[in-house]
Parts: structure tokens; sequence; C-alpha cells
């Protein structure tokens, strides 16, 4: 009997992701769980990639869309929340072995086509994401050191971030290596919420009637809404990592709680720096968000642990890039050896850093990047192709009409935000560069 024919009579009931050597006895060949790690640390995995970029930028975006965001948010946050979990379900739809990659499952679904269009658009986040982090690593070094000895121009300091990057890039080899790293980013951005929100406090505390009347807010902006909606999709972007980030868990069949949970912890920090930066400084509310609260020692540490997370999770980015580049091109122990294997692997990690950091260099602000990032392609690898696979790999009369609705909206709600909030994007990077 077929995977799939098992689906459809109920062998995976109850549960996203079964134990597959339990649900198969032991016909079904999983991936290498040797080394696996704690389902703790997956979960932390998850909030480190997830959390930082959009606590930053999600204040900003409620300026851009107004009040009507927060319902766009809390649906974005139920809507990844599912496909991150029918994903790791795809992994197990098709043959008798897991498949290890979203490119995989793109395969499996529509073939080599379909392959190659979702690495395209994976590339922009794993490579897209890291590059933006240096942008705002380098600035934010930039910023710390002016007037001091250590002052240097913004490109040194993100190349000094590339550099910093490439040791656990280059000397660790999966997920569960770089796991450790990102127990600190979650830290540092669950830190950098509070000192948000409590130097937001005190400004507004300290302002006087007539500046708090003049704090302006909408509860829509049609206009700018589609952008919005882009840098918020943005926001909850883990999707190409996942299958990773899974591999390395000692028990799979947990993934549904990772993935909630985590998505859970993210829109929770979502909604406090949001709510609380839009309220506090309305529409003039800056991307990172740090940039509104006043001068002083809160806002200085918050710029530092931010560049602690956006350092501690740009590894894992790239690490799950080149993971997918490496498997393609068959670099492993087997074919080369212990030694030759890392010395290739070693060098083209190195290649990838080198042209993160020069893209970095010429990109613009954060704010537009983080935007055109979102809309053009985390939209589709978010709320799309999860729901195309599924249905391609599952079937589609096997459902329930409201899971139906459910995909058909969570695939509308990507659409209208890549067509939209990609145009808009360009638009506001056309200007950044002028």
């Amino acid at each position: 009997m077929s995977i799939k024919e098992k689906y459809s009579e109920g062998a995976y009931a109850g549960s996203i992701v079964e134990d597959t050597t339990e649900s198969f006895n032991g016909e079904f060949e999983d991936c290498d769980r040797s080394q696996a790690g704690s389902t703790l640390w997956s979960y932390v995995n998850v909030v480190c990639v997830i959390a930082g970029t959009g606590t930053l930028g999600l204040p900003a975006a409620l300026a851009q869309g107004g009040w009507f965001g927060m319902f766009i948010l809390i649906l974005a946050w139920w809507m990844s929340s599912y496909t991150a979990c029918i994903l790791i379900k795809c992994l197990y739809l098709k043959g008798s072995k897991r498949m290890s990659s979203y490119k995989d499952i793109a395969t499996a679904a529509f073939g080599v086509v379909g392959g190659w269009v979702s690495f395209f658009f994976s590339i922009w986040i794993t490579l897209g994401a890291p590059i933006l982090y240096m942008v705002l690593s380098g600035t934010n070094l930039h910023e710390l050191c002016l007037g001091t000895s250590a002052e240097l121009n913004v490109t040194k300091w993100i190349v000094i971030s590339c550099a910093i990057v490439a040791v656990p890039f280059v000397l660790v080899k999966n997920m569960k290596e770089v796991g450790f790293m990102s127990f600190f980013g979650a830290l540092a951005t669950a830190i950098v919420v509070v000192i948000v929100v409590a130097q937001g406090a005190v400004d507004e505390a300290q302002r006087t009637p007539e500046q708090k009347a003049a704090v302006h807010h909408d509860a829509a902006v049609w206009s700018m809404f589609p952008i919005a909606l882009a840098t918020i999709s943005f926001s909850f972007g883990g999707n190409i990592v996942y299958p990773h980030v899974e591999a390395s868990m000692k028990h799979p069949k947990s993934w549904p709680k990772v993935a909630v949970g985590a998505l859970s912890t993210c829109a929770l920090l979502y909604i406090m720096t949001a709510v609380a930066g839009y309220y506090i400084y309305g529409s003039d509310v800056k991307s990172p968000v740090y940039e509104s609260i006043s001068h002083g020692v809160p806002r200085i540490v918050a710029i530092v642990l931010m560049t602690v997370h956006v350092i501690t999770a740009s590894p894992i980015l790239v690490t799950s890039f080149a993971l997918d580049c490496e498997e393609m091109a068959n670099i492993t122990v087997e074919r080369f050896g212990k030694t030759v294997e890392f010395l290739i692997r070693a060098v083209f990690r190195l290649i990838i850093i080198v042209v993160v950091g020069v893209i970095a260099i010429s990109a613009p602000k954060f704010g537009s990047l983080m935007s055109l990032i979102g809309a053009f392609a985390n939209c589709l690898l978010i709320f799309v192709f999860p729901i195309l696979f599924y249905y391609r790999l599952s079937g589609w009369r096997n459902k329930p009409i409201y899971e139906h609705v459910w995909c058909f909206l969570t695939c509308v709600l990507g659409i209208i935000a890549l067509i939209f909030g990609t145009k808009s994007a360009i638009e506001q990077l056309k200007a950044d560069f002028a």
C-alpha cells in the first residue's frame, strides 16, 4: 500500500506528522536522526529564525496599513502555523523515504520544473534574509561606534559582520550544530521587545497633552496596505528551513507542537511591539522600531541585542541554503572522504558568505528590502506553495469542506500580497536608490 493510500485511510489521523518509524513498522526510510536534538532546541531554532525582523518592522507596517493590519497579522499567524504543519507532512507523502528539503517536496509534487521554481524563490529567503541581516548589523554597529575610536563606515561593519557569521557557518555542518546559537538570538529578541515596550511607555508618559494629540493613527490605509501585508508576510517566513529543523529532531511527531508553539511565541512578541510602537509613535514610527525610542541606554542595549540576534540567526538560514546545494551536488563524506568533503564544503560556504556580503554592501534601506523579500518570495513560499504541494501529494477528496475554504483563503492572501506588495516594494526601493 502506498503512503498516499495510507494517508487516505487514516494512517496520519490525529497527528500532522507521525513518528514514521512506528507508523510504517520499519518499512519507511526516515532521515538519519542519530545526532538529532531535542524538541526544545527545535522550538528555539524556529523562534530565532522568525522573530527578529518582524519584531522590528511591524510597528512601521501598521503605520503603513493602519490598525486593520492587526487583523492581517493574526490571520497570517494562523495561516503560517497551518502551512508549517502541512509542509512537513508532505515530506512523508511520496514513496517509502522521507524527502529532505522544500525543493524535494516541490519536485515530488510538480516535477523537475516545480522543484527549480521553488528553489528559485527559496534563494530569495535563505540568501535574501541574511543579506538583510547583514545590512541591519552593519548599520547598527556603525551607529554604536560613532564618535569612538572604533568608528568605521557601514561597509566595513558589514564585512566584519559577514566574517563573524562565516565562522560557525563554515565550521559546523547541520542545523543541530548551529542550534546552540539560536538560544542567544531568541533571548535577545525577547529582551528587545521588553525594552521597546517599556521605553515607549516612558516616552509616552513624558509627553505633553499637545504632543499626544499630534500622534496620528489610521483605521486603514488602503493605498499602502499591500506593502504592509508584504512586511507582515515576511515576519512569519521560515518554511524553507523547517524541513532541516524537523530533520534535526529526535521526536519528529512533535513538530506540530514546535511549529505552532514557536509561531505563537513570535506572534505574541509581534503584537506587543506592533501595538505599543504604533500607538505611542503613530504614523511617524520607524523601521527598525528602536530608532523611534528616545536616545539613551535602553536604545543602545536594544541595538546591541538585535545585532546579536541577526548575527546568530544568519548562520541558520545560510546553512539551510548550503545543505540544499550540497545535497544536490552530492558533497558527502561517503563520496569524497572526511577531509576532502570538509574542504569542498568550506570553500563553497565561503563563496556563499562573500556573495551575501557583496550584495549587502550594495543594498538600500532595511524597511524597503524587507518588504520586497516578503512580497516577492515569502508570500508564495509560506501561503501558496505548501497548499499546492499538499493537495497534489495527498489529493483533495479526503479533506472536509472547511479545510478547502481555509486553504483557498490562504492562497488568496498570498497571491494578493505577492502582486500588490511586490509592486509597492519596488516603487519604494526605487525611491531609496534615488
